[in-house]
Order: structure tokens, then sequence, then C-alpha cells
């Protein structure tokens, strides 16, 4: 069987995007010249690796098998392609890794900036997405790490665990919501108006559950973009859950107000995050994601701790 590493990266992004149109595209490629590379991929393996008659184009038993090496084959040759070129001296390759939605809103940004002014020739693709999304693409080896809470992976042996600085997260509404303009706010007025939040990591979850009295509690609106969730909040009377380093630029404008529940603990442990780097045992990251891996920390170290210096019309009581 002939291998070619090209065919390979194409049935990754096949595998990926479910789509021929879309992995094409991915790929920079027209539908017809994809569709040639993953057929003549085929006619090497001597089986068919993609069902056609499912709508989600699931790989057969072959494919898998076949998949499974691919990601592999084509990890370890960017991971080889950075390393050469690092060996030799050149500033480029490419740095693949994932963020968690609230990171992803202001520390992982700073953190690129910063590394794009050391390296201005590298490229750097991160995704962002839940963790668990984040954590199959990790086992997978389509990134080499990932920014999000921890809390799943401290315990497992078979993952390396880099903390970063807890971070308060917050109730939030709207300058003009009705609950911005009382004295004193509890968890129980917050629920009576909608909530939208990013798919909740375990520690909010477990204080909706707690403090709504509902097991099955559901937020009215949920996105994994965090931005776009504070615009609706800005938008409605939708209460939003954001960390405090993404909050702090609406509340500095006046646009947001940040609730504190007279019955919810400051120093509640759950209020929280938990954020870390997520790696895997036994996977040593290429030099250009330990260089990415020190500008995460650095700009971690660098963002308040709280929410010290602005205005207390910003809080509710």
């Amino acid at each position: 069987m002939h291998i070619d590493l090209r065919q390979l990266r194409h049935f990754v992004a096949l595998a990926e995007h479910r789509s021929f149109v879309a992995a094409a595209a991915a790929v920079n490629l027209s539908q017809s010249a994809f569709s040639r590379s993953i057929q003549a991929l085929e006619h090497s393996a001597g089986c068919r690796l993609v069902d056609r008659a499912s709508k989600e184009l699931h790989p057969t038993r072959q494919g898998l098998l076949v998949l499974e090496h691919a990601r592999r084959l084509v990890h370890g040759a960017h991971n080889l392609a950075n390393e050469i070129g690092q060996f030799n001296g050149l500033q480029s390759g490419t740095v693949r890794f994932g963020s968690g939605p609230a990171p992803a809103a202001q520390l992982i940004p700073r953190a690129v900036g910063s590394f794009i002014g050391e390296f201005p020739q590298v490229r750097v693709q991160f995704q962002v997405d839940a963790w668990q999304d984040l954590n199959r693409r990790l086992v997978s080896e389509e990134i080499e790490f990932f920014v999000a809470d921890t809390r799943r992976f401290e315990a497992d042996p078979d993952y390396r665990v880099h903390k970063l600085k807890p971070q308060k997260w917050h109730f939030c509404c709207r300058a003009g919501h009705p609950l911005a303009q009382r004295e004193a706010v509890r968890t129980a007025d917050i629920f009576t108006y909608p909530l939208a939040t990013t798919f909740r990591p375990p520690n909010i979850r477990k204080v909706l559950v707690d403090y709504s009295g509902r097991q099955d509690f559901t937020p009215n609106v949920e996105c994994e973009h965090g931005y776009a969730l504070l615009n609706v909040v800005l938008n409605s009377d939708a209460i939003g859950i954001a960390g405090q380093s993404n909050l702090a630029p609406f509340l500095r404008e006046g646009a947001l107000v940040a609730l504190q529940p007279v019955d919810l603990p400051a120093d509640l442990e759950e209020c929280y995050t938990r954020y870390g780097v997520v790696s895997r045992v036994g996977y040593s990251l290429s030099p250009l994601a330990q260089a990415m891996v020190r500008h995460i920390t650095e700009a971690d170290e660098a963002t308040p701790a709280g929410l010290a210096g602005l205005e207390a019309d910003r809080f509710g009581v």
C-alpha cells in the first residue's frame, strides 16, 4: 500500500467536517480534486473508507483504522517539520492548540498577540470549543494541548495539567435591568429571569442546581461564544454568567453590572474557575507549543486578581 501523506490529510479533513464540500474548502481544493484524492486513497487501501450512503459520511470499519493512523502520521509530520525548523534556527512552523470559550475571550488573544510578536513567521491555529470536544481533538492528536476547566483531568494519570490562576465568575445584567436598581439581590431573584451561559463547567452547574433547587436546571440560552452571550445580556433582560476578565471591559464602559447575591458566599469555591493547560502524559510538546504555553502562563500572571479599581456602581448588591 502506497501511503500519500497529502491524501491522509484530506481523509482527516473529511472525517472532521463530514462533508466533501466543507472538507475541500478547508484544504483549499476544488470538490472534484478533493474527491479524486479520497478515491485514490481508497484505491491504495483496497477498500471503501467512507460510507457514502450515510448522511454523516461515517468512516467504515477499515476507514476508522486508517483514520487512527492517518491522524498520528499527520501530527507526526507536523511535529517533525516544527522541530527541524527549530533545530535549524528557523522561526517558522505551525502551533495548534485548543481553548474553552472563557479563556478564548481575553487570555488566549493576549497570549497569541505576544507570541506572534516573538515568532512573526509562525502560524497559530487555535480551536475554541467545549472541553469534551477539545479532549477528543487532543486524544486524536489534532492539537497538542488545550486551555479549559481542568476538574475532569487533574486526577487522571494520562493527563498533564498546568494550573492557571483562579478567576471569580459573576452573574451580570445590563445597566438598565430591574435587578441593577435594587439595593439587595438574592439568587431567587436571578432565577426569575432568563439565564444565558456558555455550556457550563461542573462548578457553575453545581451552583445553578443548588441555588435554583432544580436538579434539571437548564439555562434559556447556551452558546460557546462568551462575547456573543454577553451581547445577548446587553440587549435583553437575561442574566449572564462571566469570568471577571471577560466581564471587566463591559463594566468599565458602564454597559453591564455585576450582581452579587447576598445569599451567595463570596468565597464559595464553586464561584471560581479552575482553568489550566492540559496535555497528554507521554507526548512531549513541540518547541513552538512550549513557547505558546509560556506566553499563556505569562499572560495569566499579568491578569488582575479581581475587579479592583472599578467603580462601586458597576456592582449590584
